[in-house]
Order: structure tokens, then C-alpha cells, then sequence
């Protein structure tokens, strides 16, 4: 017998209940251009502190073009917070001794867990350009100066550079293979994208955590930009969702929070018990869906309830 939508409902949030405690979060934050960005920034970390994630890790931006403040955040992060503060490192405009020699840096100043990334060509550089190292190549030179815990990137709907789905995988295993212990995925929205991705990872020897990415959307028209420069499939029942509240951030902040919880929901149900939040520097959604997870300060950590 099939289960009615109450029902189907009821298991889901049943199911979260159970996974109290049994769950890991983690979050990224980018390093802020503006004075107002770095207040917003520094009071979402503060605040999502209390949740104890895994980790929380700092982007370097477009061709290396952050790299400075990726520093000093990570830097603030270790000196005032309990949080383990993992960079993102990029190989596009830097050479190897130059990695090298960050990487030494970070050592020595207590990192050892690094995203490590190819990082994006510069527009001149992208048409019928190749990089002169890619992030396989950095997970080998990370590995050659101490014995980091490295996180690498994962594409449920293929790099928009990869010629195919099996190039991507071989790429992806190979990463695994030279030292990388985790994947974090590509924001997607359709969990079944994610759940047969995993799957291949699976048949393909992949033997470590492919870590969903998770992106709560306030802004749409960003959103739609972003989609198309990573190949990330926006589904029609989304535009819809979203139309007409261009000028409505209370509602589109609802609905944010919702189609967000409602992912993890089922990707709990799945199996997943690692979750990624590109959290852009907001602290408000990802505490939400955290708070659903059964992922929670001390003080407020669910108890068992008679009924």
C-alpha cells in the first residue's frame, strides 16, 4: 500500500527527528568588499558558531583576485572563534613555488584542512586556453609539502568545461586517489541529480563523501546568472515559485528557507548526513535549515518528547 502526501510528510520530518545529533554541517563564507559586507559577515560567523559545524571554509575569488582578505578571515576565524577555518586555494595565476610557499604558510599557522581548487581562467584566457595546473595538480603539491585534509569539487551536472560525464568522474576519482578525503558538490536543486551522481561516484571507485552543496536562494535573477556559468539546471516549478516577488525579499526569503529544507529533507531520508551551505555571508536561512536538521546550540538541542 502506498503512502498518502501526509504521510510521505510525516516520515520526512520523523525521519529528521531521528537524525538529531547524527548529522554535520559545515559552511563557506567569501571575503567581503565593503565595510557594511564585513559587519554582515563577521555576524553570521558569530552567530552560526553556536552550531559547532565540521568546518567553515573562505572562497578566494576570481583569479586569485581575493586572495589577501581569504588570508586575513582565516586568520580572524582562528584567533577569535572555536571554528576550524579551512581556505579555499586556487592554482589559476599563481606558480608552484608560490603555492608552495602558501601552503607552508598555512601550515605552520595551524591549517590543516584546504578546499583545493582549480580556480577560474581569466575571460582572455578562455577560449581554446588551457590551464597550466588544475586541481588534481594541487591536491599532489599540497600533499608533497605536509599531509593536509584536502576537500575538492564535485559536479552532479558535469564541470561546464568537462567533454562528458565519464571525464568528469575520471577526474574526480583521480582527485580522490592523489590524497583529496571529501567532494563538495555544485549547488543543484533536483535531489535526484545528486542521488544518481552519488551513485556513479559509487560504481566508479569513489570511495569518499560526495557532500551536497546547498544554496538557499533569495535572489533569483543572481541565481539565474549564476546557473549559467556552472551549468546548474534551474527546474521550471523554481521560476515559477519565484515569479513576481522581484521586489519582495520577505516572501523570496520564505520560500528560500522552504525549498531548502525541503532538499535536505529528502537528502536526509537518502542517506546524507554531511551537508555543504553556500551561505553568502547570511547567517538567517542556513540557521533555519540547520534548526530543521536537528543541528542546534547546546542550549536549545532537541529533547525527546512524550507523546
Amino acid at each position: 500500500m502506498g503512502f498518502n502526501h501526509a504521510q510521505q510528510v510525516e516520515i520526512l520530518n520523523q525521519n529528521l527527528f531521528d537524525l538529531s545529533g547524527k548529522v554535520n554541517v559545515s559552511f563557506e563564507f567569501f571575503p567581503p568588499n565593503s565595510a557594511e559586507m564585513e559587519k554582515t559577515l563577521w555576524n553570521s560567523v558569530k552567530r552560526l558558531e553556536g552550531l559547532s559545524p565540521k568546518f567553515v571554509s573562505v572562497t578566494y575569488g576570481a583569479n586569485n583576485s581575493t586572495r589577501e582578505r581569504t588570508h586575513r578571515i582565516i586568520s580572524r576565524i582562528q584567533q577569535e572563534t572555536d571554528l576550524v577555518a579551512v581556505p579555499h586555494l586556487t592554482c589559476i595565476g599563481a606558480s608552484r613555488e608560490e603555492l608552495v610557499e602558501i601552503a607552508q604558510e598555512y601550515w605552520n599557522s595551524g591549517i590543516r584542512h584546504i578546499v583545493a581548487l582549480r580556480g577560474d581562467l581569466p575571460d582572455s584566457d578562455k577560449v581554446g586556453q588551457q590551464a597550466d595546473m588544475y586541481a588534481l595538480d594541487l591536491v599532489k603539491l599540497l600533499k608533497s609539502v605536509a599531509d593536509f585534509e584536502i576537500s575538492v569539487a564535485a559536479y552532479p551536472e558535469i564541470h561546464p568545461e568537462a567533454p562528458n560525464p565519464q571525464f568528469d568522474l575520471i577526474n574526480l576519482k583521480r582527485k580522490v586517489d592523489a590524497g583529496a578525503s571529501r567532494a563538495i558538490s555544485q549547488f543543484f536543486f533536483d535531489t535526484e541529480t545528486y542521488l544518481r551522481y552519488r551513485d556513479r561516484c559509487l560504481a566508479s571507485g569513489i570511495d569518499v563523501e560526495i557532500v551536497p552543496g546547498i544554496l538557499p536562494v533569495t535572489n533569483f535573477k543572481q541565481l539565474l546568472r549564476f546557473s549559467k556559468m556552472t551549468n546548474v539546471t534551474v527546474p521550471g516549478w523554481m521560476h515559477r515559485l519565484y515569479q513576481g516577488l522581484d521586489e519582495d525579499a520577505t516572501t523570496r526569503n520564505l520560500i528560500a528557507a522552504n525549498v531548502a529544507i525541503e532538499q535536505v529533507k529528502v537528502l536526509a531520508k537518502e542517506g546524507v548526513r554531511d551537508f555543504h551551505f553556500y551561505t553568502l555571508n547570511r547567517s538567517d536561512l542556513t540557521y533555519a535549515i540547520c534548526h530543521s536538521l536537528g543541528v542546534r546550540e547546546k542550549a536549545f538541542e532537541p529533547q525527546a518528547i512524550a507523546v
